[in-house]
């Protein structure tokens, strides 16, 4: 009966941490500036119920800024076809933070861009490593997490979105 009884809590452990995992997490409520000096709040960023790419990068990142012009020749179709919307978080420290606006120009990314130079929104998502993207659902919920960059890995990111839109 002892032995019965531990597997029997075993399985429901297993079972609530399942649900536990399952739970959607929202974003955090960090105060960040874009690049024309304006205040957002993460937790309101909206996309009219649509989905939102949230990319993390740096100037000095070769990686973060080959994904973001990867997607940036596809982008104008990603939002036909699903509405979607990147946004681009510079974690970039202050003295460094005059790059970003030139970067971005250069590249011609028509991303809305945000600065985190103290990468408080960056620490409080638990990111460790960039490159790093998060998809939040049209709900805010926060479906989709990958970190690093290869060749082609923006086909997976929109296959993600494509799912939350259909």
């Amino acid at each position: 009966m002892h032995i019965m009884m531990k597997k029997l809590f075993v399985t429901l452990i297993c079972t609530l941490m399942a649900f536990a995992g399952m739970a959607q997490s929202k974003l955090p409520a960090v105060t960040l500036k874009s690049m024309d000096g304006k205040t957002v709040s993460t937790d309101t960023l909206s996309n009219n119920g649509k989905p939102i790419i949230i990319d993390f990068f740096a100037t000095w990142c070769k990686p973060c800024n080959r994904e973001l012009t990867a997607i940036s020749e596809v982008y104008e179709d990603w939002q036909e076809e699903t509405g979607v919307k990147l946004i681009a978080v510079s974690i970039d420290q202050a003295q460094n933070i005059n790059k970003v606006k030139p970067l971005v120009d250069n590249h011609g990314w028509p991303y809305e861009v945000l600065l985190d130079p103290n990468s408080e929104f960056k620490r409080a998502l638990g990111i460790q490593m960039i490159p790093y993207v998060l998809i939040v659902d049209g709900d805010g919920n926060i479906v989709y997490k990958h970190n690093g960059y290869t060749e082609g890995a923006e086909e997976e990111l929109i296959q993600k979105v494509r799912e939350l839109v259909k």
